[in-house]
Order: structure tokens, then sequence, then C-alpha cells
């Protein structure tokens, strides 16, 4: 859906939400979409909320990283997960805690809320500084530890498998081209090519390696193209 003019993600997300069926799901959305009337269209559509919160909502934000660090100091050592790959080490923690926790005047304007969530993550990369984040959640699912850590982390495989690579790869945040819906061709061309790309399996490449070899080998080009269409045929 696109954004309107001088707008932003806030007015879009709405229109978005009518044209999903969403009843059992629980939606995932970064900081811009945390806000009320969002928050009460996902309810009313029969599904839960998970809205990642940030400063844009300060009294909120500072109500929940209050409840947590009180949390963090009284309880015991925690148990976190540990993943090595490529030169970098990540350690997460989660932790999640009854929205009643919150003061009541704020709670009450969150349709539905029953739980509040804290993603602590620890990442070292050789050559690079070592980072420490702490991500603050609400949600009106009553969500245990383990299923919020996997609403996160599906999340961001979202971003990293999908939009990262659009930017990256096909350049897509760069691309200046905006007269009339030229914008929304070139967005559905992008997916569509990507998912070629990525439904090929013969080459053990990245995409932007199969982009290159598919640029210069025309066989190529037209396996990937062939082994696409047919995918989207089974779908």
């Amino acid at each position: 859906v696109k954004t309107e003019e001088k707008s932003n993600e806030i007015t879009a997300i709405p229109e978005l939400l009518d044209l999903l069926e969403l009843k059992g799901c629980l939606v995932s959305i970064d900081a811009m979409g945390c806000q009320k009337d969002i928050a009460h269209k996902i309810v009313d559509k029969g599904a839960d909320y998970l809205l990642a919160v940030k400063a844009n909502q300060e009294k909120l934000h500072d109500a929940v990283q209050s409840v947590f660090t009180q949390h963090l100091l009284t309880q015991p050592e925690s148990q976190g997960a540990i993943e090595q790959s490529r030169g970098r080490i990540e350690y997460r923690e989660y932790h999640v805690l009854d929205s009643s926790l919150l003061p009541e005047y704020l709670s009450s304007q969150w349709c539905g809320i029953k739980t509040v969530g804290l993603a602590i993550s620890y990442r070292m990369v050789k050559q690079k500084k070592s980072e420490l984040e702490y991500r603050y959640f609400i949600s009106s699912a009553e969500l245990t530890a383990v299923r919020l850590a996997s609403a996160v982390r599906e999340h961001w495989g979202i971003e990293n498998q999908l939009h990262w690579v659009l930017d990256v790869t096909m350049k897509e945040d760069a691309c200046l081209i905006y007269r009339g819906d030229a914008a929304q061709i070139l967005a559905t061309v992008r997916h569509m090519a990507l998912n070629m790309l990525r439904a090929e399996k013969g080459k053990t490449a990245s995409i932007r390696r199969k982009q290159k070899i598919a640029a210069m080998n025309s066989d190529y080009l037209e396996q990937v193209i062939l082994v696409g269409i047919n995918a989207m045929d089974k779908n």
C-alpha cells in the first residue's frame, strides 16, 4: 500500500489492515505503527498486536522501561541464547510481564493490552564496536518469553530477508523514479525478480551473484525465468 504524499506509514497501515484477513494472527509492527487507532483496528479484526515501543510514544516507553528496570533488578539471573556465525557472536534474552504493572491511565489507552515485552540483544562483531540493545513491546496477546522471542525473530526475518535484500542488492531505496505508478510497478518487478532468483536452486550463490550471472549468461537467465514461472504456477 502506497503512502500518501507528504505522509508516512501511519496513514497506510490502516488501509493495509483493511485488506487482510487477520483473525487469529499476531500482527507485529515497528515503532512507527505503535498508534492507539492501529492497535484498536487490529483487535477489532479478531487479531492480536505486537507493537515496538520507542520514543515516539514517550510516556508509554518510559513506563515500560521503568517496569523492566525494576524487574531486572529483582529477578534471578536470566538464561539467554548465544549464537556464533561468521565472526559474529550474539546473545539474546527475552522477558514478558503483565500489563497491569503499567500505570492505569496508560494501559487504559491501549485496546486489549495484556503483555509488555523486553528483548535484550548483545552483539560482538570482529573489528567493530560491540552493541547492547534493549527493545520494548506491548501486546494484546498473553505472550510467553518463548512466543515473544519467536515473533520478534520472525519480524526481523522479514526485514533481513526481504527489505534489506531489495535495498542493498536491488538498490530500491536509491531509485528516484516516482512518476505516476512507476514506483509501484518497479517494486512489483523487483519482488518478482527476487522470487525467481530464490526459486532457482541450481546455483549456490547469493542473490547479487545470481543477478550478475543472469546478466552475462542468457541460458541461465532463461533458466531463472522458467523456474520462477513454474514456482508461481504451483502457488
